[in-house]
């Protein structure tokens, strides 16, 4: 984890992707480590399947009880490995997801002191504030992808090798639905990533005017000008609004795929499997592990759909912290060298 005091590196700043890679870059072993962890707990949860099929095949097809046994237990050996990877896995990411919340904030934290004074005519309050409350968690958020994003695609491409092994129509029906999915899922990332842009400027803009109102509330209502103030942020507030239910509906959709495709994805494999099986082209332990593929398959795609959406978003956020971080101090106009040795504080020019 990032030290307290410590130094938190350079950040990248020439965009919301770069700057991600940057926080990726900060902890290589860490995120290593989840991508390990992350690929071998997916890859784990598919030989369950394949344990289950040499069971019902060797065991209660031919009447072998010995056989039985012991594929029976070393499928509670993998499950009980499986699942201490998976507790390393989301004790890794969590660590992942934290270093770069706190990175993140003693970047911004740390820049905008060295703006000083600057930062007022350089960013409004408001966007300051909306990275500090909402941003960096959804920077943070957008790393799940570097340990059970590539953990999705190992078992995807393990999965279709042992498909391949039973079948090569089953295993050609999972390598062609990925990209069936991305088809379907690209164009909602794409609006979705536009609308949320949208909305955080609205929202950046609307938290700087209710610091403004917080701070000359009693000159405006001196002024009788309270009113026309509440009136325009009455609407701006309703903007915003309207531009959060764009992307609620976009989210919802994304989140309704996630769910939904891979239950489609899963019946159709099924399907064929369970005609391949009746018409005697694959055994019954075989069906048995095919069922178990697929199932353990709506892992992996469930995470690819999730990391798309969570990559969307993080980009974003991303951008408007890099733009920030973009912002430069006005240059030193200072002319005259300070003393060698403590002196006596005198302005020049009026004696003071």
């Amino acid at each position: 984890m990032i030290d307290t005091y410590g130094d938190p590196g350079t950040p990248d700043a020439r965009g919301g992707a770069r700057y991600l890679w940057w926080l990726v870059r900060r902890q290589p072993g860490r995120c290593l480590a989840g991508a390990v962890y992350g690929s071998v707990w997916m890859v784990l949860l598919a030989s369950t399947p394949y344990l289950m099929s040499r069971a019902v095949d060797d065991g209660l097809g031919t009447g072998d009880t010995g056989a039985l046994a012991g594929w029976a237990g070393l499928l509670v050996l993998v499950t009980a490995f499986n699942a201490w990877l998976s507790m390393m896995r989301h004790r890794t990411m969590t660590q992942v997801r934290m270093d770069a919340n706190f990175r993140t904030v003693k970047v911004v934290v740390g820049h905008t002191v060295r703006l000083g004074a600057a930062l007022d005519r350089r960013a409004a309050a408001g966007e300051v504030v909306t990275i500090g409350v909402g941003d960096v968690q959804v920077i943070a958020q957008s790393l799940t992808a570097v340990g059970p994003g590539i953990g999705a695609v190992v078992a995807y491409a393990a999965v279709a090798g042992l498909l391949l092994t039973v079948s090569p129509l089953l295993a050609a029906v999972v390598v062609l639905g990925v990209p069936v999915i991305g088809l379907v899922v690209g164009p909602l990332a794409g609006r979705l990533q536009g609308a949320e842009t949208e909305y955080r400027e609205r929202q950046g803009v609307l938290t700087a005017r209710i610091g403004d109102l917080a701070g000359g509330l009693r000159v405006l209502s001196g002024l009788g000008g309270k009113g026309l103030v509440a009136d325009a942020f009455r609407r701006d507030s309703g903007r915003l609004r309207e531009q959060g239910y764009r992307v609620g509906a976009v989210t919802s959709w994304m989140q309704a795929l996630a769910a939904g495709l891979p239950t489609l994805f899963l019946a159709v494999v099924t399907w064929i499997a369970a005609r391949q099986a009746a018409q005697g082209e694959i055994t019954v332990g075989e069906l048995v592990s095919v069922y178990g593929y697929v199932t353990v398959l709506v892992w992996p795609v469930m995470f690819l759909i999730e990391c798309g959406y969570y990559l969307s978003r993080g980009v974003v956020a991303a951008g408007r912290v890099a733009a920030l971080l973009r912002i430069q101090p006005p240059p030193d106009a200072a002319t005259a060298e300070p003393p060698a040795e403590p002196s006596t504080l005198e302005d020049p020019e009026s004696g003071v």
